[in-house]
């Protein structure tokens, strides 16, 4: 098949190679230059009309730097890490955090604006409408450069879960492509969020499709599509007729599970009592009513003997079937197999395998299917959302249980030392995840959250929950805010010395970590260290320096014997802009 654009495209751009020949001047070269990049830019993916932002344009001139906010500090237990709230625009606070937590990201959650039109999508502090032209791309423009950053922070095992719905799900899609790859994308989630019912029910019975549902697109960093390290099981109700077979320990053979049912006296009463003949068909009925009913089928010894025939096997040795009589139960390799009917050899399917605790609103415990990626049944937790946390939330408030299954899904269960971002952090609801999941295994999870603070939602919203939940999960928290030092200033102080004094806030992020003073030390100019060291050096404490600080091999071999451990500050964090600000 003939590939039409690439025979106009090389007809183009060898007739610029000819204008070349004719307009060699300096002027006309850079201009036939860019056209030339613009005709063998990508041919296939996303297109956009991209948009600068104040926020990113601010940058130009200007040092982002974390400035914290000491009233706000939490500290619920010194001995165990710190976790983070930074207020400002998540760009600036994603680029910081480049230099802090640069692939050391395991799981970052967000819930960006779904540019709905209602209000929802500021850009440059304008609500983007569904009249503007470049809806789309605006919020493309913003989104591309948020998630460029967040791909750079993810760890080699790391993965992105982004909330969206229609209005820009496809497009994400395509984005999230380009920058992830799109080998990388390993879920395409359809979470449950509504039902239709009272208004919503009048377009729909009159023809229109009503949404019902919202899409979390999942990324990896590896590769590794098997990311289900811990699926989830959604609840099946009823009874599946199929499994009809029952193991008899005390004749030694397979029977019928209706036998067993019709000789057992309890269940025959409770079939009698519900005025229901017994059989399979109505043994749905039966569990529902009686919880011994239910005790004893779910119960390890009766599962594990109930069955459904599989297909028929041809491969078991014949050492294993010989002599077995019709309706035998044989076990090999740990599987089991039963004697059919002219002796041909049957896998079983065993009961227990089908049952077990389910992953819906209520933990109910039965019949269940490994879930797929159509999570249904999240508009169950919409009663109690508005509750959760303590704070009010409109826009979006995502549920707990939401977070909490994605968070534990893809991680296997002793990998709970991890750390979770989410840079469009609302009102808090990954945060409160993240240390609700540790109560229950005892984790070691840690949170970033990246918020602005339009209409106060980080100190009223994100901060407020965060607070409202320390009596029923303390933990540790540090509240930091964005701020800027220019890179040309007209004051007397050296732009380093500036730098320098936001240093700290850098440590303790990338440590997750505060410096107390007490077991943990900073010391930025030899002399201060020499000062510390000569009024006794505190054992067990963690002391961070900076690499033009040298010790001698007497200080170190006393800070070895006190068990003191030496941390170096990396040279990372303000060198780049140093160097910008040197050449300007």
């Amino acid at each position: 098949m003939s590939n039409i654009s690439q025979k106009k495209r090389a007809a183009m751009l060898a007739y610029l190679a000819e204008l070349k020949q004719v307009h060699n001047d300096d002027e006309s070269i850079r201009a036939l230059n860019e056209i030339e990049a613009a005709l063998t830019e990508k041919k296939y993916g996303l297109v956009w009309e991209e948009h600068t932002e104040q926020v990113d344009q601010m940058l130009e001139d200007n040092i982002p730097v974390f400035i914290e906010d000491e009233a706000r500090k939490i500290v619920a237990d010194p001995d165990q890490p710190f976790n983070f709230l930074i207020e400002g625009d998540n760009l600036h606070s994603l680029k910081l955090l480049e230099k802090t937590h640069k692939g050391k990201i395991d799981i970052i959650y967000i819930d960006p604006p779904y540019n709905t039109g209602n209000k929802d999508f500021k850009y440059d502090d304008n609500f983007v409408d569904l009249d503007d032209g470049y809806r789309h791309s605006k919020w493309l423009s913003f989104m591309n450069r948020r998630l460029k950053l967040a791909n750079e922070l993810l760890s080699e095992d790391g993965i992105i879960f982004v909330s969206i719905d229609k209005n820009e799900g496809f497009q994400l899609k395509l984005l999230m492509d380009e920058i992830f790859g799109e080998d990388s994308m390993v879920a395409d989630l359809h979470v449950e969020t509504s039902i239709i019912g009272g208004p919503r029910r009048i377009p729909a019975m009159k023809g229109s499709v009503v949404k019902t549902a919202e899409f979390v697109l999942g990324y990896t960093k590896s590769k590794d599509t098997l990311i289900m390290k811990q699926p989830k099981f959604d609840y099946i109700p009823g009874y599946d007729t199929h499994y009809s077979l029952f193991y008899d320990d005390s004749q030694k053979t397979i029977i019928s599970l209706l036998e067993v049912l019709k000789n057992t006296e309890f269940i025959k009463e409770v079939f009698k009592a519900l005025n229901l003949r017994v059989s399979l068909k109505n043994l749905e009925k039966v569990i529902y009513s009686s919880e011994k009913v239910r005790n004893w089928l779910y119960s390890e010894d009766i599962a594990k003997r109930i069955f459904r025939k599989s297909d028929s096997v041809g491969d078991l040795p014949k050492e294993v079937t010989s002599g077995k009589p019709v309706n035998s139960l044989i076990v090999h390799d740990n599987k089991p197999y039963i004697v059919d009917k002219n002796n041909v050899v049957k896998g079983l399917f065993v009961y227990w395998d089908r049952i077990g605790p389910t992953d819906d609103y209520f933990n109910s415990f039965g019949e269940r299917s490994v879930r797929g990626n159509l999570w249904k049944g999240f508009q169950s937790d919409g009663g109690n959302l508005a509750k959760e946390g303590g704070v009010s939330f409109k826009k979006g408030k995502k549920p707990i249980r939401l977070i909490k299954q994605l968070i534990h899904s893809v991680r296997e269960a002793n990998d709970n030392d991890i750390t979770v971002l989410d840079f469009f952090a609302g009102s808090g609801t990954t945060g409160h995840t993240v240390v609700a999941l540790n109560q229950e295994d005892v984790g070691k999870r840690k949170y970033i959250l990246c918020t602005n603070n339009e209409n106060n939602i980080c100190e009223e919203v994100t901060y407020k929950r965060l607070t409202n939940i320390q009596e029923e999960l303390p933990h540790n928290l540090k509240y930091y805010k964005t701020d800027f030092i220019p890179k040309l200033s007209s004051e007397e102080d050296i732009l380093s010395d500036r730098l320098l004094s936001h240093i700290k806030e850098m440590v303790e992020l990338e440590n997750m970590c505060e410096i107390d003073g007490v077991n943990r030390f900073i010391f930025l100019r030899e002399d201060d260290l020499q000062t510390w060291y000569e009024q006794g050096v505190s054992k067990g404490a963690t002391i961070y320096i900076p690499s033009y600080i040298l010790l001698s091999r007497e200080v170190e071999n006393e800070l070895e014997a006190k068990q003191v451990k030496v941390v170096h500050i990396p040279d990372y964090y303000f060198l780049n802009e140093l160097r910008e600000a040197n050449e300007l």
